[in-house]
C-alpha cells in the first residue's frame, strides 16, 4: 500500500475517532432520550462550546475527507506515490490531528492556520497528480 493510501486509512480512523468522542459527550450533555430519538426537533437544551465546537470539527473533517479522499486515491492508485506525495499527505494528518484539538478548544488564530495548512498540503498533492 503507497503512503497516501496509508495516510487516508488513519485519517478516516482519526475521524471515525472523533465521531465516537462527540457522540459519547453529546450524549454525556444530553442524556440519551434526545439522542436516540429522530431528532426532529431542537435538542432539550443547547450543547457546551466545547460540545458545539467538537460538533462542527466533525463537520470539517468530513469536508476535509472529501477533498483528501479522492486525491489519496488517484495518486496511490495510478502509481504516481513518490517521496513529495507522501510528504504532503503526511502534512494532512499532521494537520488534522492539530486542527481538532485546536478547534475544541478555541485557539484563535492557530486552528485556522492549522486547517490552511492541511488545505494546502491537499492542494498541492492534487496538483501533483496532474503532473
Amino acid at each position: 500500500m503507497t503512503p497516501e493510501l496509508t495516510t487516508l486509512a488513519l485519517a478516516v480512523l482519526l475521524h471515525m475517532s472523533l465521531m465516537a468522542a462527540y457522540s459519547v459527550k453529546a450524549n454525556r450533555e444530553l442524556g440519551p432520550d434526545y439522542p436516540m430519538s429522530p431528532r426532529d426537533g431542537a435538542p432539550p437544551k443547547p450543547l457546551s462550546p466545547a460540545c458545539a465546537r467538537m460538533q462542527r470539527s466533525v463537520n470539517n473533517s468530513f469536508e476535509s475527507l472529501i477533498l483528501f479522499a479522492p486525491v489519496a486515491l488517484m495518486v496511490g492508485l495510478t502509481g504516481q506515490s513518490t517521496g513529495v506525495t507522501a510528504t504532503f499527505a503526511v502534512i494532512f494528518l499532521i494537520a488534522r490531528l492539530l486542527y481538532i484539538p485546536a478547534y475544541v478548544m478555541g485557539l484563535v488564530p492557530w486552528r485556522s492556520m492549522i486547517w490552511g495548512v492541511g488545505f494546502f498540503a491537499t492542494l498541492a498533492l492534487a496538483i501533483a497528480a496532474l503532473i
